[in-house]
C-alpha cells in the first residue's frame, strides 16, 4: 500500500522532489525496539519486509499484543500523534526493511498531500476494526476457539510468530498452547 502511494507521488516530479527525504529507509536487525513503553513515538513505519509486534509489560509479563507484516503502517498512534508516552513497545521479530516517517514530516504530508490522509484514514480504519475483532475474541472465545481464529484469519502468525508470543498474545500460556495444537 505505501509502494502504491510512493509510485502516486513519483509521478509529479516535484511533488516527489519534495517529499522524498521524508521517507527514510531503514534495515534493522531481529529484536530491534523501535520503541520503548514511556516514550513518545517520533516516527510512523511501514514495513516493505519483516514482522513486528507490539508488546507492553505486565507486572514483569511480556504481552504480545499485536503482529504487523509486510506491507503494513505501525506507530503507538496514541502517541504519534498525541505527544503522550506509549502504552507499548514495538520490536521486530525478524529481519526488517522500513520506511520510516518522523512526526514533522508526516504532519507536513498529511496537511500537503490529501493523498497521504486518504491513505493515513485507511489504516486507522483498518487498525480499528482488527481491534474490534481481537477485544470480541477475547470476551466471546475460548483459547482454543482464538487459535483457531487465528489459524483461518491471520495464518501468517501462526507460520512466523515464535510460539511463545503467540501464547501471549492469545492471553495463554506456552504450555496450554503446545496442548491446544497438539489436539488437532
Amino acid at each position: 500500500m505505501l509502494d502504491q502511494l510512493i509510485n502516486h507521488l513519483r509521478k509529479d516530479e516535484a511533488v516527489w522532489t519534495r517529499v522524498q527525504d521524508m521517507f527514510q529507509e531503514k534495515e534493522i536487525a531481529a529484536k530491534t525496539i523501535l520503541l520503548h513503553e514511556g516514550e513518545i513515538s517520533q516516527n510512523i513505519y511501514f514495513i516493505r519486509k519483516g514482522c513486528l509486534r507490539v508488546w507492553f509489560n505486565n507486572d514483569g509479563k511480556d504481552i504480545s499484543f499485536q503482529f504487523f507484516f509486510e506491507g503494513q503502517a505501525v506507530s503507538s498512534f496514541e502517541s504519534f500523534l498525541g505527544r503522550k508516552a506509549s502504552m507499548f513497545n514495538i520490536e521486530s521479530i525478524e529481519p526488517c526493511s522500513l520506511i520510516a516517517v518522523h512526526h514533522k514530516d508526516f504532519k507536513r504530508l498529511m496537511n500537503e498531500i490529501p493523498e497521504v490522509k486518504n491513505h493515513f484514514f485507511d489504516v486507522v480504519v483498518r487498525r480499528l476494526g482488527n481491534y474490534a475483532n481481537l477485544f470480541l475474541s477475547r470476551i466471546k472465545n475460548n483459547p482454543k476457539k482464538r487459535y483457531q481464529e487465528l489459524i483461518e484469519n491471520q495464518p501468517e502468525i501462526v507460520q512466523r510468530v515464535p510460539q511463545h508470543y503467540i501464547a501471549s498474545y492469545l492471553g495463554i500460556t506456552p504450555i496450554s498452547l503446545s496442548r491446544i495444537r497438539n489436539k488437532k
